[in-house]
């Protein structure tokens, strides 16, 4: 084949994979319309049931989740789930949405919510992950999984699988396993930890801080906070990014470990810029858009600022539909049937172990925040 013949056949490659993106863009916003609609039909369509009190309940996430599952029903039948898949943005969707989130709580709140955020997730992190990479050791699994599921049951999920799959070289069936297991789990807590907050009569801010710094994907704490409560989505949302910014600090480290401990390479030693390069960058944003917000209410008052905070929270809650369609979306079944109990079982105890001492850690530090 020609030179001429290779570049053509480069082009259309990369054109029809481009074509098969934008494809999938427009089936998650799509199901997000329709996820709109949803949530507006449904309550008005039920009203004086015995449903419609259930239905005023259900919050756009429930929607969206439940939209994108049967969508990835529908399109793995057809056989075009994978060609689309390239659309199915969740991480791009929901750091958006996370990056405008920033710009509804006042920069006051993320200061005075700053430390006991940072000793919740210093301490939860230490004692999930330590739990975790421990009875994986104990029942044998392999330590490059070890510490993918470690890192995601501890920090945030499927990115910081992602930073761990880096950092130690995994597979890229561990990590797809491991991104796997993480959704299987959060699913079922986005509704499950909101019930529980109303069940065991926790406050906004300490519901929040528990759904934070359990729920593992960045993702699935924006649903859950938004079952719960504005108050608790904003604490969960501080206390999910003050996790998600000490992923660096724990990549840097599974890479000197594995580099010096298990690998065995000489001079080894992480750089700085390595840091840097894994550090979460959408946190940033997050903090600025929180400044500029502030600064801007204090500029031109509580009640000229409205409208302006009203379309960027709309726009916040679009991307955050797309997000949650997208985690639909990409749910996959074969990785977890493929590893075996083991990983399973290490993954649902360490969750165990998170929820107690992470709720034990939210009483705690934020029983008395607000007040």
């Amino acid at each position: 084949m020609s030179l001429d013949s290779t570049q053509t056949s480069t082009r259309d490659s990369r054109r029809d994979g481009l074509a098969w993106a934008l494809g999938g863009v427009a089936v998650v916003v799509a199901l997000a319309a329709v996820t709109r609609f949803l949530e507006g039909w449904v309550p008005a369509a039920t009203k004086g049931t015995g449903f419609g009190s259930i239905a005023k309940a259900i919050e756009y996430p429930v929607y969206a989740i439940i939209l994108g599952l049967l969508g990835n029903v529908v399109l793995t039948q057809l056989g075009l789930r994978d060609r689309l898949a390239g659309g199915f943005r969740t991480e791009f969707f929901i750091k958006t949405g996370l990056v405008l989130l920033g710009a509804s709580i006042n920069f006051a709140v993320i200061v005075s919510a700053a430390g006991p955020a940072i000793l919740q997730a210093l301490l939860l992190i230490s004692v999930v992950f330590g739990f975790t990479w421990w009875l994986g050791g104990v029942l044998g699994v392999d330590a490059k999984l070890r510490a993918l599921l470690s890192s995601a049951v501890s920090i945030c999920g499927v990115s910081a699988a992602i930073a761990a799959a880096g950092a130690v070289q995994a597979k890229k069936e561990q990590l797809a396993y491991t991104a796997s297991l993480v959704i299987v789990f959060a699913l079922p807590s986005i509704f499950i930890l909101p019930a529980l907050v109303d069940l065991l009569g926790l406050s906004q801010p300490v519901g929040g801080a528990w759904i934070g710094g359990n729920i593992d994907t960045t993702a699935a704490v924006s649903a859950a906070g938004a079952i719960a409560g504005e108050e608790a989505l904003q604490i969960a949302t501080i206390v999910k990014t003050t996790q998600n910014a000490l992923l660096g600090v724990v990549a840097v480290a599974l890479t000197a470990y594995f580099a010096l401990k298990i690998e065995k390479v000489a001079d080894a030693r992480p750089r700085l810029g390595e840091f840097w390069e894994r550090f979460p960058k959408f946190v940033l944003g997050f903090l600025a858009a929180s400044v500029i917000a502030t600064l801007y209410i204090g500029a031109v008052g509580a009640d000229a600022s409205k409208s302006a905070i009203a379309t960027v929270n709309d726009l916040r809650t679009l991307f955050l539909i797309l997000a949650f369609v997208s985690i639909g979306l990409e749910f996959r079944v074969a990785p977890l049937r493929e590893a075996g109990w083991r990983p399973v079982a290490v993954f649902g105890a360490a969750t165990g172990v998170n929820l107690v001492v992470g709720l034990g850690l939210a009483v705690l530090l934020f029983s008395g925040f607000g007040s």
